[in-house]
């Protein structure tokens, strides 16, 4: 019932249009209150949706659904309420036919909520400063009114039994005249201090019920704000910004714990003055948020690469939140171990695979005031795959680390189980098998919900989100603040979609896995990832400067560039990335034709050998045939700074490998042009 709690005070900020759109007529928001815990306790990820086999499932969990529904309806002391609750679950019945729509429907709901609470916490993080800044410290002083109050009380006890002792004096010498004015005045002074206490013990339970209110409050929008920063950290993967100070969570962490242990205290200290199953409630609460706090204030700070090869070192770092509130005595040793993708949806402990240097102990480092395991030389001798289904590769296939041990906290009597999961992994045993697995994780950052069951992602999104994803990791792999502009993107959404003549808007046209890295492009023998990455690894390593200066345009394709240069002068040209090979650019220009005539012709691509040999400013400024860098800037001006005076200037033919020239539509062509050479290839 953990998203719902944290969906329930949300819902009033949400539009009429997205609360109608996020629980449908078919399955109304009344069923989502009312059986909030059991929808959350069922494994709806966990069906195929496609497989018929799994229908009676689906039913059964229907018909669970539809009697929970009439029972809650029967105990409603509301008549309209419970009129209402008997309507929905006779309406449920449309499921009967398709169960596994319904499926489908419950399970895009509780994925749409995990998105709307990522959003809450992503777009808004003022809303958590101010809630750390100011709710925290109104809980400490909440905390310090109670323990005013335990104070007050203290003191109109000492009050009252003083006042008691000195009217047994006065009843002993005044036997005879009860109404003495003495006794009297004690009598009414004994009744006030009585109806002070009276009132000040009720205010100290009030305070508290309203403080365990508070710290449930305050708790959980840490947790939710850890499991923020898990996610933030996940999506660095593609470049998205990530600010990895744990410093404000660890402090957080530390004072809520000081909350709670004051809290205990006292209200062990009004069990004893007062007793009661009601103080043994509240104790409950405070012992299950504590152990909650303590089993959440684990966090992998430095994941392991995403991409593992076996036999090779790797380092991560584990780092616990009150790791200055743990007991002194013998060290705490964390241990790590490989899981499985469904092992770490029900967190198992079967290690599947040899790690070697799998323990560290947590250390504290008094200067940073962090409290950190340090993995420094782990390594998977050997992994245990799963059986793979259908055409999955290993590549595919993911693990994760598991981090486990015991912790005991200052103040605390037993000691707590504590475990963290790393992000996901995947583990490969060539090094010709890393692009491949990179595209899963990929896949996997871009595209994963907050607070997924390990590892769900979906198989198809959205083109729009895949743009995203592209130029985020494209910016952060090339160390670049240029972005992919519309017009890379529209080149891409042609190549991914194979529509190379469509203009159309890609936008929500849905991208599937298999496009991404499954299938290879028509007429080629590489996938589009792999044709991605191989651009992205040739601009980080050679250019980079040239992208980053806006002289490469980059992705475009063959009609665009057509629409663009067919009006330019001869001698006009622009760098483009190469369409049919992996990790090359060319240079695409206006040139003479035999009879008088333009013609749009394309140099064969340069590839990092080619560049590490001799730059592309080198290559250009020795290319005679190509004048002005599109749309008209003089290439000896704009490329200068990139010339580094090695090279044969003057010289059409310098650093051009020898082809035969071809025009746009692959037919052979003259390669004289007066005086002047150029070698040129369609690509």
């Amino acid at each position: 019932m953990a998203l719902w709690a944290q969906m329930t005070p949300r819902l009033q900020y949400l539009p009429t249009q997205t609360l109608n759109e996020l629980y449908p007529d078919s399955f109304p928001l009344d069923v989502r209150h009312y059986l909030a815990s059991w929808i959350e306790e069922q494994r709806w990820e966990t069906f195929d949706v496609d497989n018929m086999e799994q229908e009676p499932q689906a039913r059964r969990l229907l018909d669970q659904m539809v009697h929970l529904l009439q029972e809650v309806a029967q105990l409603n002391p509301n008549v309209v309420e419970r009129v209402k609750l008997q309507h929905i679950s006779r309406n449920l019945s449309v499921f009967q036919p398709q169960p596994m729509q319904l499926v489908r429907t419950v399970r895009d709901i509780l994925r749409k909520e995990r998105h709307l609470l990522a959003q809450a916490v992503s777009t808004n993080p003022l809303f958590l400063q101010y809630f750390t800044s100011t709710d925290v410290d109104n809980l400490v002083l909440k905390v310090l009114e109670i323990q005013n109050c335990r104070q007050t009380l203290h003191q109109l006890q000492e009050d009252l039994n003083w006042e008691k002792q000195e009217m047994e004096t006065i009843q002993g010498q005044n036997e005879l005249d009860p109404q003495h004015s003495d006794q009297v005045a004690r009598q009414t002074r004994i009744q006030q201090l009585e109806y002070n206490y009276s009132v000040c013990a009720k205010k100290r339970v009030q305070l508290l019920h309203e403080a365990l209110c508070a710290l449930e409050q305050c708790q959980s929008c840490l947790i939710l704000r850890i499991k923020s920063w898990r996610w933030e950290q996940h999506r660095a993967t593609i470049g998205v910004h990530f600010d990895d100070n744990l410093g404000p969570l660890q402090t957080w962490c530390e004072q809520l714990l000081g909350v709670n242990g004051n809290l205990r205290q006292e209200l062990m200290l009004v069990k004893r003055d007062h007793g009661g199953a009601e103080f043994h409630t509240l104790q409950e609460s405070l012992a299950h948020l504590l152990q909650t706090l303590i089993q959440s204030s684990l966090v992998v700070d430095k994941q392991p690469p995403q991409v593992i090869k076996t036999q090779s070192k790797f380092s991560t770092t584990v780092r616990y939140l009150l790791g200055e509130k743990m007991a002194p005595g013998k060290p705490v040793l964390l241990k790590a171990q490989i899981i499985t993708e469904a092992q770490a949806r029900n967190l198992g402990h079967e290690n599947v695979g040899e790690l070697i240097n799998s323990t560290a102990i947590l250390e504290h480092n008094t200067s940073s005031k962090s409290t950190c395991a340090t993995f420094r030389n782990m390594s998977i001798r050997k992994i245990k795959r799963a059986d793979r289904k259908g055409s999955e590769s290993v590549t595919e296939e993911k693990f994760a680390l598991l981090f486990t041990t015991e912790i005991t906290i200052t103040g605390c009597e037993t000691p707590y189980s504590i475990q963290a999961i790393s992000l996901p992994v995947v583990v490969i045993v060539h090094g010709s098998q890393e692009i491949n697995a990179m595209a899963t994780i990929i896949w996997d950052c871009a595209f994963s919900e907050p607070n997924r069951i390990p590892f769900i992602v979906p198989e198809r999104v959205p083109w729009k989100q895949m743009c995203e994803a592209l130029s985020s990791k494209f910016m952060s792999e090339v160390q670049t603040q240029r972005c992919l502009d519309r017009y890379n993107l529209h080149f891409l959404a042609q190549k991914i979609f194979d529509q190379p003549d469509i203009s159309e808007d890609f936008s929500n046209m849905p991208v599937s896995w298999a496009q991404f890295n499954k299938e290879v492009l028509p007429g080629r023998n590489f996938t589009f990832w792999q044709w991605f990455e191989g651009v992205m690894d040739l601009t980080k390593k050679c250019l980079r400067d040239y992208w980053s200066d806006g002289l490469i345009f980059g992705f475009i394709g063959k009609q665009h560039l057509h629409v663009i240069l067919q009006n330019k002068p001869s001698g006009t040209f622009l760098l483009r990335f190469s369409d049919s090979e992996i990790g090359g650019i060319t240079i695409a220009y206006v040139g003479p034709t035999d009879n008088g005539g333009r013609k749009i012709q394309n140099i064969q691509p340069f590839t990092k050998k080619d560049l590490d040999s001799a730059g592309l400013g080198d290559r250009i400024r020795d290319i005679n045939c190509i004048t002005h860098v599109y749309p008209d800037l003089p290439k000896n001006e704009v490329f200068k700074k990139f010339f580094t005076g090695i090279g044969d200037q003057g010289s059409s033919t310098a650093s051009i490998p020898t082809e035969t020239p071809m025009d746009m539509y692959g037919q052979p062509m003259s390669n004289v042009y007066g005086s002047n050479m150029c070698v040129l290839i369609i690509i």
